[in-house]
């Protein structure tokens, strides 16, 4: 009788620490690469980026609380996070034998990078801000890259409409990342004196940032 009451309490025991252990690893990786109003643009475990708004959870249990233009509130396994654009909540996935590039804060929160762009070497600005890697047109010919034949457009900027020529960059390398077929933007004119690293290359890393110290790990 009492080697069958061990039994059933052993039993029990593994039920009851069963989803805690299941919890643990199907805890899902959160990355913030995006903040407005009430909103926030979230990669959950290396997918796509979508846009979260406060109050709603997603399929894998992630949970917005609150957002603004500085910092999103999350939810995770009952648990709550604030994070930063940049900032991740680490998952159970490993990124063991994956590429990497680690970049520093400059101490006024802007994390420069050296990059290899069409195999010419560049500096670039981290800009989540940005839709695509953008450059001015000097820089495009200083790197060799024949943006006229690019697709002619316009956009936006704080010194108003500016033409812009899309392309698609062969190469992009930062640190051990190296992605192919980059869509960048090229502006004409003088108002873009630094390359700004934007999402078209960003949307295929996972960003983690821990105070001055981001590493960009790449998905695919």
């Amino acid at each position: 009788m009492l080697q069958r009451q061990r039994r059933f309490l052993a039993a029990a025991v593994l039920l009851v620490a069963a989803p805690a252990v299941f919890a643990q690893a199907s805890r899902p990786e959160v990355s913030v690469i995006g903040l407005f109003a009430e909103s926030a643009v979230l990669v959950i475990n290396g997918g796509n980026p979508r846009t979260v708004k406060a109050g709603q959870a997603t399929p894998e249990g992630v949970r917005l609380i609150s957002a603004d233009s500085q910092q999103a509130v999350v939810e995770v396994g009952g648990r709550r996070e604030t994070l930063s654009i940049g900032q991740s909540i680490a998952g159970q996935r490993s990124t063991a034998g994956r590429q990497q590039a680690v970049l520093m804060s400059d101490g006024r929160g802007h994390f420069w990078a050296n990059a290899e762009i069409n195999g010419s070497t560049a500096k670039v600005l981290v800009d989540t801000g940005a839709t695509y890697l953008s450059m001015s047109n000097a820089t495009a010919r200083r790197l060799g890259i024949n943006f006229l034949q690019g697709q002619r457009g316009q956009t936006s900027t704080a010194n108003g409409i500016v033409p812009v020529y899309r392309v698609t960059l062969a190469s992009v390398r930062i640190g051990d990342i190296s992605l192919s077929n980059v869509d960048a933007s090229v502006h004409e004119g003088d108002n873009l004196p630094v390359i700004l690293l934007g999402m078209s290359f960003l949307n295929r890393v996972e960003m983690q940032r821990d105070g001055d110290r981001m590493t960009l790990i790449r998905r695919f």
